[in-house]
């Protein structure tokens, strides 16, 4: 049995954990622990606040209980909003206080373009603009291009976490672009894990949602691979030898 820990900030799609740990339908554990959230703000001094490693440890204890592997910062904004060295800075302490492998959402993003052996990706962020551009900045520090971003102007993450099918399909055809390979919907708060093999058909390319992502990345972290196509492309290929 694997067993992945996640630190979840507050409720908005947590319920797509146990959703994709029901479709990877193999002998791994998804185990979550919500965090304070804090101000439920999509700006950037309450999304570095929500990221702390004060709020962070507060959840570590309870998932080493668990026998947790792996952990992984399950939040793309409350990473991404420290830049690239303070969201490496985050990760340390994180599995310096966890006492095993750590990564965030943000770095999980990274990784899985490189593992689709993608260069061009499109954005479709909930965030605002201000947000949203510091995410695609992240990705290109990552070296990867954005061919665009769209952004929705979304303030709190409980509102994202209404969304339905609607609006995630209309965000994600809206940030598409032909020139990009990929597809990112990089919101944790969003629920996509029931909807992407639908995405990937109805755009007909790759799609990475945040929690998919995320918990590729916790396997990543444990050394697991799993072959999940109900969890679209990036779980479905062989993986890419970096050089």
């Amino acid at each position: 049995m694997t067993a992945l820990g996640f630190l979840y900030p507050g409720h908005s799609a947590e319920d797509d954990y146990p959703r994709i740990e029901q479709l990877l339908g193999s002998d791994v554990r998804v185990d979550l622990v919500h965090t304070d959230i804090g101000e439920d703000a999509h700006r950037v001094d309450a999304l570095r606040e929500m990221g702390s490693p004060e709020r962070l440890a507060a959840g570590v204890e309870q998932l080493r209980l668990t026998g947790a592997d792996a952990v992984v910062w399950a939040c793309t904004s409350g990473s991404f909003v420290h830049g690239w060295d303070g969201a490496q800075q985050q990760v340390r302490s994180l599995a310096m206080a966890a006492g095993m492998p750590a990564s965030s959402t943000s770095f999980a993003f990274v990784h899985a373009v490189r593992e689709m052996g993608a260069s061009r990706v499109a954005v479709g962020a909930t965030y605002p603009d201000d947000v949203a551009a510091l995410f695609s900045g992240f990705l290109r520090t990552g070296g990867i291009e954005v061919t665009g971003v769209r952004s929705s102007g979304i303030i709190t993450a409980a509102e994202v976490g209404t969304w339905e099918e609607a609006q995630l399909f209309a965000l994600a055809r809206a940030a598409d672009h032909p020139d990009a390979e990929l597809l990112l919907l990089p919101d944790t708060a969003l629920h996509t894990a029931a909807h992407i093999p639908d995405l990937e058909k109805d755009l007909g390319k790759p799609v990475l949602t945040a929690n998919q992502v995320t918990v590729w990345e916790g396997l990543r972290l444990a050394d697991r691979r799993v072959n999940a196509p109900a969890l679209g492309a990036l779980f479905t290929r062989e993986p890419i030898v970096q050089a």
